[in-house]
């Protein structure tokens, strides 16, 4: 696009290729996230001095603040994202859940208002009915959620996601909504254009996870019918729609057991990190959409998927428990072929440090049937080779010759079920 990109890069970092690549990178401090990441003045004067028209922020960190939006945007610099107040409508789970309802979408029986404490929670808890999910209203990416059968596991899901918010999300204030047992996780990739229109370009399946964290994304998904992948694809464009929405974002939905309705579970207003897949099977790039959408540029219409496509996350962990396992990397082989992209953050002789999250790469496969990308995929995962930390590739490798993966039959349950 004849654009130029700088970076900025903290000093755990310094040695890693994306210093490298960018056209400049600028140094924001320690490793610690505070010190440099989250540093909102040292951003922004790290584009200020290097003369930066745009800040696009990734999918971490900054990228659903509201707040270092507007500073982007008050420093006179193009916000690449949604505007503040939509980040700030859908932030809080509560309020994007109200709004949700209100604009039509399915939402799960819940709390409307914030729940601050146990006994209000015990009691609305009763209302809901058992089991219900328990989960900060702040923040996203699954942490502190906890599933309560009854009333003593309330208590323990209550005091996991308070600690949680408190950490993470900045708020003590608590969302509990029906358990959907056996649910899918299925997610609607929208761009909201420069003239206003919102557009969905289909849906990635979520389900396999970890400690609600995902692990690996496919689309489309292998688990809901044409009906109701029509239907949930109208609700994600109502849903950008009621906030105005500009760029990409993501419309989160669990499929109930039965496989014929759905619920809004979050919106996430960033670029998510299972973008490629969408990008394999429909041809369009969403990273460039967002940068042409921020300019107020006519954008690519959206094409019409074709195959299927998987994503597998390889992360610096323990294949059995999925703890983190940094390390430096002593060898580091990429696999390639015919469908096959990576998209890597790390190679020979750099270290995964322990102060971040631990993805390294992002192993995606396209086949025209879901059948060859499962094939290539097997390929793939059996053709990248990383020495020195632990990795879960041997985990992909017993995902898919699980039966239930193979079989498209899965549901959120599947990897807690493999380590039963």
């Amino acid at each position: 696009m004849g654009l130029r990109a700088i970076a900025v890069y903290s000093e755990a970092d310094a040695d890693l290729p994306f210093v490298r690549e960018a056209d400049e990178a600028v140094f924001l401090g320690p490793a610690n996230p505070a010190q440099s990441y989250l540093d909102a003045a040292k951003v922004l004067e790290a584009a200020r001095e290097s003369g930066a028209q745009a800040v696009h922020p990734g999918y971490g960190f900054f990228s659903e603040n509201a707040g270092f939006a507007r500073s982007v945007i008050d420093a006179g610099m193009t916000w690449i994202g949604p505007s503040p107040e939509a980040i700030e409508r859908m932030g809080d789970k509560i309020n994007a859940r109200n709004l949700m309802e209100a604009a039509g979408v399915p939402v799960a029986a819940g709390t409307r208002e914030p729940v601050t404490g146990l006994e209000e929670a015990v009691v609305a808890a009763a209302g809901i009915g058992y089991p219900v999910m328990v989960k900060t209203a702040g923040g996203g990416g699954g942490i502190g959620m906890g599933v309560a059968r009854d009333e003593a596991g309330l208590a323990k899901a209550f005091e996991q996601a308070s600690r949680a918010a408190s950490r993470f999300g900045g708020t003590s204030a608590i969302l509990l909504e029906r358990y959907i047992e056996r649910a899918r996780h299925v997610e609607v990739q929208i761009l909201g254009l420069a003239d206003g229109t919102v557009v969905a370009l289909g849906e990635r399946d979520c389900s396999v996870q970890r400690r609600h964290q995902k692990i690996v994304e496919e689309t489309p998904s292998p688990g809901i019918t044409p009906e109701l992948r029509e239907r949930m694809l109208a609700a994600a464009v109502r849903a950008g729609e009621a906030v105005g929405y500009l760029g990409a974002g993501t419309v989160e939905c669990l499929v109930d057991a039965d496989r014929q309705d759905f619920v809004f579970l979050e919106m996430n207003t960033r670029l998510q990190v299972e973008h490629p897949v969408t990008e394999l099977v429909t041809g369009v790039d969403l990273v460039e959409q967002q940068l042409r959408i921020a300019a107020g540029e006519e954008t690519v219409p959206p094409q019409v998927a074709h195959g299927h496509a998987i994503e597998f996350r390889v992360y610096a962990e323990d294949p059995k428990r999925f703890f983190p396992g940094p390390g430096k990397i002593d060898f580091w082989v990429e696999p390639s072929g015919e469908g096959v992209r990576v998209d890597s953050g790390y190679t020979d002789g750099n270290t995964v440090t322990p102060f971040y999250d631990p993805l390294m790469a992002k192993l995606c496969v396209y086949g025209e049937t879901r059948a060859e990308a499962l094939e290539r995929a097997r390929r793939a995962v059996a053709d990248f080779t990383v020495t020195g930390p632990k990795s879960n590739l041997p985990f992909c490798v017993e995902l898919l010759e699980h039966p239930e993966f193979v079989g498209g039959n899965y549901d959120t349950g599947l990897v807690a079920r493999m380590r039963a």
